[in-house]
């Protein structure tokens, strides 16, 4: 074996290796630094950017995954966004693209929080860069182009430069945020529909889409985010039992 494919290997070995499960107070001081960064409304204007970034990358992907064309997504300063894709205006793959917005931050924390109760620290991280590596390519506008870089540039320092522990807060602070970031929106979408500020919101075009009442769908969002958010956080508690 010559001695680059002797460093692919070993580099493969260490991203697909489990890693040391962490200190019982690093997981609860993440977790809570999570949940505090989701109710403090200063700190959540800005890290809600993250949330936005899984929200419309869900968007995206099952817009791929069932056929639709996409032709690109935003990502604005006042951490709305918009994913646009082209294909049937009605059927299942327009339902299940107007879905995937608010479940997928849930969904995607609840992946995360798999992975970490199966210690592989590293894949995590490297798999996110991968993922917002895809998303750069779709995006069509400069905040996004910015918001992306910058996240997927901190996941590249923490992975190649930090510490173990240092990855490992890293991973499970932002697995921690997530699961709490993805109720948060839910909340404050039928929050802006009782006012009448989100008519053309998900919902309502899903009520639109199925005939099935906007709040119904508000209630599966909320419903899915709850759920992950309880799985996921007994996953990511092991350390602790």
């Amino acid at each position: 074996m010559s001695t680059d494919d002797q460093t692919l290997s070993a580099l493969w070995g260490e991203v697909t290796g489990t890693q040391p499960a962490p200190p019982g107070w690093l997981v609860l001081a993440t977790g809570a630094a999570a949940l505090l960064t989701v109710l403090a409304r200063p700190l959540w204007h800005v890290a809600r950017n993250a949330v936005t970034i899984a929200h419309e990358g869900g968007h995206g992907l099952i817009a791929l995954v069932t056929g639709r064309k996409l032709a690109g997504i935003r990502l604005h300063s006042d951490t709305s966004g918009l994913t646009l894709s082209y294909g049937r205006p009605t059927g299942p793959g327009m339902v299940l693209t107007a879905a995937a917005g608010y479940t997928a931050p849930a969904l995607l924390g609840l992946g995360c929080a798999a992975l970490l109760a199966a210690d592989r620290i590293t894949l995590l991280l490297w798999l996110a860069i991968v993922l917002l590596l895809a998303l750069l390519l779709r995006i069509r506008n400069a905040f996004g182009l910015f918001t992306v870089l910058v996240a997927g540039g901190a996941f590249f320092l923490v992975s190649w430069f930090g510490s173990a522990q240092v990855q490992a807060g890293f991973a499970y602070l932002g697995c921690w945020f997530l699961l709490f970031g993805a109720v948060r929106p839910v909340l404050e979408l039928q929050h802006q529909r009782r006012i009448g500020w989100a008519r053309d919101s998900d919902a309502d075009q899903l009520a639109r889409l199925t005939h099935v009442p906007a709040l119904a769908w508000v209630t599966v969002f909320l419903l899915t985010a709850l759920a992950c958010l309880a799985l996921g956080a007994d996953w990511l508690l092991q350390p602790l039992h």
